[in-house]
């Protein structure tokens, strides 16, 4: 046999080892590929690294600033509570408002604050993606062209591929370096499946900052009302006064009457139709629904149940409702069937309210009313019109001690105040 027959028959021996690394070659091709593209890909990664950098120093400047915001959030509460703890006086009282003024006004710059942080985040998240996304694009164009690489290699017969080497050993080494390039070929592959996934956590990521954002511009104009109200509240104690203590102890006096008068009513008041009820009127309070919804559009609290920063704490005690911000004269709604037990309203700016009895031994109370459309004994439902809100001071139904336009809401379980917010949807 002369030596072209044996080259022939030594690429016969060979075929099949040479077509089962021709998936590795496929690879292999991506890999060189993707060196080739790489001095591009490393530009423009490179200025994208750079601007992702910058917002990560921004953001970490963000965090710094809100974590000192923080720190005299926090300076604010303990000046607050100390007030809260000494006598009840007009000095005292004012100082509690301007810390509180204060505490507000850094809460809007904490908003802010968060809300250039969140967008900032928001910025980087579409950075990322979108280099993702070019990545595997790119990744996707190296397989295809690499396919019909394949497509044409697969035409070539052996002798071809044999006479395409300088000689055997050109060919073996490249069978060898086909080889020893699987395993790198493999991290490449593992890479662009990363890079799969990162990019849909990334989305993932994405939908849920723009939803903090959200959030965080409700917060900011709630806390903006906050410091409106708070303004109020401490320009109408000084008009109110007119900076004098004698004047300041007599309104104090008044408001604690007030509140001292309308929680005995309201105790007495619920036992009483209970206990006049008849078997009917039971039967019919029982099949209703004690489901509550809120009793106005606004959602908006400024003031929660028994909350430790509630500016008359030290005057009235304890805050047994929540109060929701609503313009005067807002409609009001009974949030769930029941009697109306109580109706507290004569059209002076005396404090007033309605109170209303429902199923499994609950209670609801609506203060500082501007107007009435019910009367004791009625039976309403979930939903229905009672009569619209105040609070304004110096208005219909305001009170003493009312600073601005809201609804006090009141739960009671058994007679006795629970937190509204457990029961509201």
């Amino acid at each position: 046999m002369n030596t072209f027959d044996n080259q022939v028959d030594f690429a016969a021996k060979t075929k099949r080892t040479f077509f089962r690394y021709c998936k590795i070659s496929l690879f292999l091709i991506i890999l060189i590929g993707l060196i080739g593209a790489a001095p591009e890909t490393f530009s423009q990664s490179g200025s994208i690294n750079d601007e992702i950098n910058s917002l990560n120093l921004k953001i970490q400047n963000q965090k710094k600033q809100l974590e000192q915001l923080a720190t005299k959030q926090k300076e604010y509460e303990a000046q607050i509570a100390a007030k809260q703890r000494d006598k009840a006086n007009l000095n005292n009282q004012l100082a509690i408002l301007e810390n509180r003024i204060a505490k507000a006004q850094l809460d809007i710059e904490g908003a802010n604050l968060e809300m250039d942080k969140t967008s900032l985040e928001i910025k980087k998240a579409e950075i990322d993606s979108l280099n993702l996304d070019q990545e595997i694009e790119e990744q996707k164009n190296h397989i295809t062209n690499l396919l019909r690489l394949m497509y044409k290699q697969e035409q070539v017969s052996t002798l071809e591929i044999l006479l395409m080497n300088d000689s055997l050993a050109d060919f073996m080494n490249q069978i060898k370096y086909l080889e020893n390039a699987n395993t790198e070929i493999g991290k490449n592959v593992a890479v662009l499946k990363r890079n799969k996934d990162q990019l849909e956590h990334n989305k993932e990521t994405l939908i849920q900052k723009n939803l903090e954002l959200a959030s965080l511009k409700n917060q900011l104009k709630e806390r903006e009302g906050n410091l409106i109200y708070d303004q109020e509240n401490k320009s109408y104690l000084l008009e109110e006064t007119r900076s004098s203590e004698r004047e300041y102890q007599a309104l104090l006096q008044k408001a604690k009457q007030e509140q001292q008068q309308a929680q005995a009513e309201i105790a007495s008041a619920e036992q009483l139709i209970r206990q006049k009820m008849s078997q009917q009127d039971k039967n019919r309070l029982d099949s209703g629904s004690s489901d509550m919804v809120w009793p106005i559009s606004s959602h908006m609290v400024t003031a929660s149940f028994h909350d430790a920063d509630y500016p008359y704490r030290n005057i009235i005690g304890e805050h047994t409702g929540i109060d929701i911000r609503a313009k005067q004269g807002t409609t009001l709604s009974a949030a769930a069937d029941g009697y109306v037990a109580k109706v507290k309203f004569d059209g002076s700016r005396n404090y007033a309210y309605i109170m209303i009895i429902h199923s499994n031994g609950l209670a609801t109370v609506y203060g500082h009313v501007s107007a009435v459309y019910v009367a004791t004994d009625q039976y309403v439902v979930r939903g229905q019109a009672i009569g619209r809100t105040g609070g304004t001071p110096g208005g219909a139904g305001s009170g003493s001690f009312s600073t601005g336009p809201h609804l006090h809401f009141e739960v009671r379980l058994n007679g006795l105040p629970v937190n509204p917010l457990k029961y509201l949807p």
